[in-house]
């Protein structure tokens, strides 16, 4: 497809069909990946049997409430939804978080978190342009970088062929069969991704993961027995798991949910800049906000994970010149068609390890990017090289060594060691109290 294929600047403008659908799938293609592997990561941190019926089912609540999520931002139900081509998808910033708690107090605990977290992040498209001063470059970046950071011990183990720990005990964990997997996915993404344009590229991760996925076949590591089980429609549970209640889940959830209102702010005002060469109006970043947490409340309470607006696809926008979101609507559309459908969840949880563990590497090194780019326009001062270090510090080492808070409070305890509580909690507090260096 070529990069310019029209100039669609007004949102409410669609271009014919014909180019509308495949910019919609494109919109799909460049989120896909992202978009179900926050849900497979929190399903193996609770002990569901890998490619098993439940972790099918929150693979596919993944794919619907994104559209629906989407449908919420595109379409809009009075001020809910910027009506912008905001993507929506699944959020990586919770899963740290989310896959603590799961594996700690279970899947109720965590999806009663998010169901609360969505409707405190709903209340938060109130008042969101009076937060964002406790949230300027320093501690947004320094929240997706410890993210980033958190994650990337988990997309080795994936790659060498394992997560949980007898899984990693294996004699195969490690082995040679594994890491030629996840490297095919690494080397063909980087390669689609810079030696190819348009949708390809944006597709990069996805086509990298079917690479891997063949060439795990090919060795005999794939096992289709779920994907001949699975029905052709879903049926939708609600409270799959219970309404379990947790204070320091929900804590954890919300200080999350702040980051993840701030960075939509930004995906909000970079589309209406790329898009249409201006700024994000009130109105729309408000909307913006309130889409993201109602998508992230219903999504919870039938068991998906936290939604937010997805960056790439703004890349996408600005790349294609086509601001309608009405193209975007479509790609919502697509998505909740694939939610429908448990063939698809059925075959993507069929995914080996070692295949998601290559396009993990990828994602999860690219969050982490995303936080050293955030960070680049900062002043690297002594006072602000000094928050960068006890943020890290206290986030990532109280993660790494959670014994060493074990007789705090439960609640406590679950904040001290999410990685990214108390990352932000750092930086916040510090950025505050510190006086600027001239």
């Amino acid at each position: 497809m070529a990069e310019t294929t029209g100039t669609y600047s007004d949102p409410n403008t669609t271009p014919p069909l014909a180019q509308a659908v495949p910019l919609g799938l494109q919109h799909v293609l460049a989120m896909f990946a992202s978009n179900v592997t926050p849900s497979i990561i929190v399903a193996g941190a609770a002990g569901l049997a890998f490619g098993g019926p439940e972790q099918i089912y929150l693979i596919q609540m993944a794919m619907l409430f994104a559209g629906i999520a989407t449908l919420f931002q595109t379409v809009g139900i009075g001020p809910v939804g910027a009506r912008l081509p905001i993507m929506q998808g699944t959020s990586f910033a919770f899963v740290g978080v989310l896959a603590g708690v799961a594996a700690t107090q279970g899947l109720g605990v965590a999806l009663t978190a998010c169901i609360i977290g969505g409707v405190i992040h709903f209340c938060l498209g109130a008042f969101i342009g009076k937060l964002r001063w406790l949230f300027p470059p320093l501690v947004t970046g320094l929240v997706i970088l410890a993210i980033g950071l958190y994650l990337i011990p988990v997309a080795i183990k994936y790659a060498a062929g394992g997560a949980a720990k007898f899984q990693m005990e294996a004699e195969s964990f490690g082995s040679l069969m594994h890491w030629s997997v996840a490297l095919t996915v690494v080397i063909v993404a980087l390669g689609v991704k810079f030696f190819t344009k348009g949708m390809l590229s944006n597709a990069a991760i996805l086509i990298g993961l079917i690479a891997g996925y063949v060439v795990a076949y090919a060795q005999g590591m794939v096992n289709f027995g779920a994907v001949a089980k699975a029905s052709w429609v879903t049926s939708i549970t609600p409270l799959p798991y219970g309404f379990e209640f947790s204070l320091g889940a929900v804590i954890a959830v919300t200080l999350v949910s702040i980051v993840s209102a701030i960075e939509t702010v930004g995906d909000a005002s970079a589309t209406a800049k790329a898009g249409a060469g201006r700024d994000a109006t009130d109105a729309e970043i408000q909307g913006a906000t309130y889409a993201d947490g109602l998508g992230t409340a219903v999504a919870g309470v039938f068991g998906g994970l936290p939604n937010t607006s997805f960056s790439q696809n703004v890349g996408i926008v600005g790349m294609t010149g086509i601001m309608s979101r009405h193209v975007v609507t479509i790609a919502g559309v697509i998505m909740i068609i694939c939610g429908l459908l448990p063939k698809i969840g059925a075959v993507i949880a069929s995914m080996p390890l070692p295949v998601l563990g290559g396009g993990v590497i990828v994602m999860f090194g690219m969050v982490a990017s995303a936080g050293l780019n955030v960070l680049t326009e900062v002043k690297m001062n002594r006072r602000n090289m000094v928050i960068i270090a006890i943020s890290l510090a206290a986030g990532l080492g109280l993660n790494l060594v959670p014994t060493a808070v074990q007789y705090l409070p439960g609640v406590v305890k679950t904040l001290m060691t999410s990685a990214v509580a108390p990352t932000a909690l750092c930086a916040i507090v510090l950025n505050l109290v510190l006086p600027e260096e001239d």
